[in-house]
Parts: structure tokens; sequence; C-alpha cells
């Protein structure tokens, strides 16, 4: 029994003692301290997307292939470095195509590194205090995360759990990573170890990076993520198997994944480290439609003018004879009394009018006038007995 008891405590010694010389093996990144310190300039890790590191968290939580973007492996087109490598170029966390990830498919399981950190309550504990959360409030923090893939090597301050305490240090993480990000767009936990990331502390970069360099690693071209400027409900990222856009809904892990209604301005096979065109803000109208002009329409009603067109009045040189009926086109009809022209000046019997006066004559009728008596040369009339 005795034996049993000590072949037991012999391999428990073999494990740890092989855990601490795998650990010496890696730089000790935690600077001041292993749980509060900060990486130095020179202590920046070259992190490949499947290694999970010496100092996990948790398992690995990441779900599927590891599907590299097209613009990080060896020999695909890039474009050019940019200047004075090392800091990283700055991306904020909503840019369309900063994040990959297949369709309906998450590429992380949240509820798995939930119930892996519910089991060690030292590192539920732990965990929860490097994100800035209360324990009891852990969960709902993770699944309000979203399951995404880096489309970039990203610096990042990464957080691991080593003899009880958390350990800090500056990694770059390559394209390809699991992660799971925030309603700004911020990675916060590499799903192959568990650990959590922040943005990247002090003025180290990725040309200081110490490890293996992986095909296509270039110093200039890593990404700093900064937040965005107001929380996101979604993430535009890349199908990465279909080579199209996916509108993902923050905390959502696929499930809701859909075509944006809207696409980028620019195809989801762009660089995202090269020139991106400039992203119109919300609400804005997309190039090509046309605006509107303030102006109010026009109304139909024509203005009254001081001067009358040629057209509002009929020529007084060709009055419509009687009884013919008015010709097509001719100037809109008029309630009785209205009239827009000008008022003759000459005796109204010269001119018909529209208006003549009374007369000594017999009543006009409704009826059309359809003949004419014409007096007799010797100035008399037979009046109206003859001319029946």
């Amino acid at each position: 029994m005795h034996s049993r008891v000590h072949l037991r405590r012999t391999v428990s010694a073999l494990l740890s003692a092989g855990l601490l010389l795998a650990a010496g093996c890696a730089r000790d990144t935690s600077g001041g301290g292993p749980a509060t310190g900060t990486a130095g300039a020179g202590d920046v890790l070259l992190q490949p997307a499947a290694d999970p590191g010496t100092a996990p968290f948790t398992a690995s939580t990441a779900g599927g292939p590891v599907v590299l973007p097209d613009a990080t492996r060896s020999g695909a087109a890039r474009s050019p470095s940019a200047p004075g490598g090392g800091r990283g170029l700055t991306r904020t966390g909503s840019t369309p195509g900063l994040y990959a990830g297949t369709r309906a498919v998450p590429s992380c399981d949240v509820e798995a590194q939930i119930r892996m950190l519910a089991v060690d309550p030292a590192r539920e504990e732990a965990f929860a205090r490097t994100v800035s959360v209360a324990r009891d409030r852990l969960a709902g923090f993770l699944r309000g995360l979203t399951p995404v893939q880096l489309r970039a090597d990203t610096l990042v301050t990464g957080h691991g759990f080593r003899a009880g305490a958390v350990t800090a240090y500056q990694a770059v993480l390559q394209a390809g990573t699991a992660v799971m990000v925030d309603g700004r767009g911020l990675p916060r936990v590499r799903c192959v170890c568990g650990n959590p990331l922040d943005p990247p502390a002090g003025a180290g970069g990725a040309a200081l990076g110490a490890g293996e360099r992986w095909a296509g690693f270039d110093p200039a071209r890593t990404v700093v993520v900064e937040p965005a400027a107001r929380p996101v409900a979604e993430l535009v990222i890349v199908d990465v198997v279909h080579h199209s856009w996916i509108v993902r809904p923050v905390g959502d892990e696929g499930a809701g994944d859909r075509v944006p209604e809207v696409p980028p301005p620019y195809g989801p096979g762009t660089d995202i480290t090269g020139p991106l065109p400039d992203v119109p803000p919300a609400g804005t109208k997309e190039p090509g439609t046309p605006t509107k002009s303030p102006r109010p329409d026009r109304t139909t009603e024509p203005t009254p003018s001081r001067t009358p067109s040629p057209e509002d009045c009929p020529a007084p040189d060709a009055p419509t004879p009687p009884g013919e009926p008015a010709v097509d086109g001719g100037p809109p009809g008029r309630s009785p009394g209205e009239t827009r022209c000008p008022t003759p000046t000459v005796d109204p019997t010269d001119e018909p009018s529209g208006n003549p006066p009374e007369t000594d004559g017999p009543p006009m009728t409704d009826e059309p006038q359809t003949s004419i008596q014409l007096p007799r040369g010797d100035g008399t009339d037979d009046g109206p007995e003859a001319r029946r």
C-alpha cells in the first residue's frame, strides 16, 4: 500500500517537473511578477495559430480546421510593406474583413470554455479578475463574445495561468487564430488555450518577436486592433470557405449568420493589411444614389402673373365664330367671372368681349345664334313680325 502511494507521488512529481521544464524553455514574459507583470520591449512571442503555448488557462475550445487567409500564405500576392515596420498597422475592431469564419460554424465553443473554467474555482477566479468582471458574471461575459478567426497577424497582450498565478506577455498571434471578440471588436480570448487577451502594451513590436517565424510573416503587416468608437450589434466577416461576406451578430456563434444587405466597398479577398477604401458611415447613401432636391416639388396649379401669357387670352383679331365649337388644345376652362385678360379700352361694340354691355336690342339667350338680320338699304327694318 505504501509503495503505491509512493509511486503516485513520484509520477506526480515527474509530471510537475516536466511542466516546469517546458515552461522554462519559453521566455518568462511576466516582467515585474507572475501575476501582474507587463512584458518588456524584447518579450514578444510569435504564436502559431494551432500552438496553445506553455501556460494555457484551459484546453482548446477552437472548432474546425484552421483556415489561413490567402494573403498570409507563402507566395500569395500582398501589398508592399509599410515603412518603419515594428509596431504594426492600426485597424478598428468594426472594420469589415478584419475577422473571418465559416458560415454557421463557430470558431470556438463558448459553452465548453465556461464549463472548463467552472470546474476549477481558482482558474475561474483568476480569469474573471483578468477580464475585470465578477466571477458570478463570467459566464454571461463569455456568452456575449463572438467566435471568429484573425485575418491578419495580430499583436496582443496575452495572459497565461502558471503555478496558480496569472502571467502577462506580449505576443503576435498568427492569422487564422481562433479568438472571441467583444462588442467593440477587441480580441478577448484565445480559443486554442483559453487565455484572456488585451490590446498590446509597451513599445515593443513584431520585429522583436521571439520564436520561429511562419511563412508570410511580415512585422510591418501585423495589426493592432483598436476598439470601435461605440458598441456594434454585428460584425462583417469573411467566409474563408466560400470566399464571401457574412454578417455575424455579436454574441452569436454562427446560427444567425446572413449575407449583408449592403456589402463593404471592397471584396472579401482584399488584403486587410493593405490600403482600404473608406467605409461610409451608417445612414449615408451608397455612391451613385441620386440625391433628391431639398426644394419642394413644383405645384401643378399655374401661378398668376401680372402680365398674361399669349396663350392665356384669345387673339383679338381671330374671334371664334358664333355657333362653332372651341378648338381642342385651347386655353383651359375657367370658373364664371375668372379672367386673366386685360380689360378692353375700345368701344365694346367694335370687338366681341366676354361680357358685352346691355343694349336695347333683344336679350341674348343660351341658344347659339343661327342668323343675323341686316338692315335694308332704305334704313328701315321689318321688325320681328317681318322676320317671321
